[in-house]
């Protein structure tokens, strides 16, 4: 059972953007899915309460700021979203489980600077165990400097650069109904679903 750990330590780069919709892909392919929330906000737990009933089922995992609920059975794929400033005992058992990380990282000096440190840190819990760290640049646009300056930066960590997702209404506009890309007609989000092809091949590795 695959179990994605969305993480950055600081705050409002789009943790619960990408926990949201990277449930709401393994959805549509069919999956038992829980998505569990360790943010004091709950800004998840929130949009799954949002939900519509028709839309693919996604369950509630449990996951307090700092226990973490093994996953029931039946379930296929779990999704975690983290806290800013995550760590101490919610850091190392988020890890613990996690077989994927993915680091939603915003292309600022600023980002860059605060998120150093834990990806130091996702480095060595790389090397010591099987666990994927994946980097997904947020709000940008990858023929930009920023950009280049954002692989640069992950590249000298030895960690690979998933995607680029541009800064578009149709997230907040999706989250708001409680869906996901995954959950509305391709056509409506052809640009924003190309962008995640490559997110979406690797957490099908």
């Amino acid at each position: 059972m695959p179990v994605v750990v969305v993480a950055n330590p600081k705050g409002g780069v789009g943790k619960s953007t990408m926990a949201t919709n990277i449930a709401g892909y393994f959805a549509s392919k069919g999956h038992a899915v829980m998505l569990g929330d360790a943010d004091r906000q709950q800004s998840s737990a929130l949009w799954l309460k949002l939900r519509p009933p028709g839309a693919r089922p996604i369950s509630t995992w449990e996951a307090g700021d700092s226990h973490i609920a093994k996953p029931p059975k039946g379930t296929t794929h779990v999704v975690l979203d983290t806290p800013a400033g995550m760590q101490g005992k919610l850091f190392h058992s988020a890890l613990a489980l996690a077989d994927k990380v993915v680091v939603p990282l915003q292309p600022s000096v600023f980002d860059i600077f605060a998120t150093r440190q834990f990806l130091d840190d996702l480095a060595e819990h790389r090397k010591a165990g099987k666990m994927q760290v994946g980097i997904v640049g947020m709000r940008v646009d990858p023929r930009t400097i920023a950009a280049d300056k954002l692989h640069e930066f992950v590249d000298s960590l030895g960690l690979p650069v998933l995607g680029y997702l541009r800064h578009t209404q149709n997230y907040i506009h999706l989250a708001a109904r409680g869906l996901t890309l995954f959950d509305v007609a391709a056509g409506r989000v052809e640009r924003d679903l190309q962008q995640w092809e490559g997110i979406c091949r690797w957490l099908d590795k």
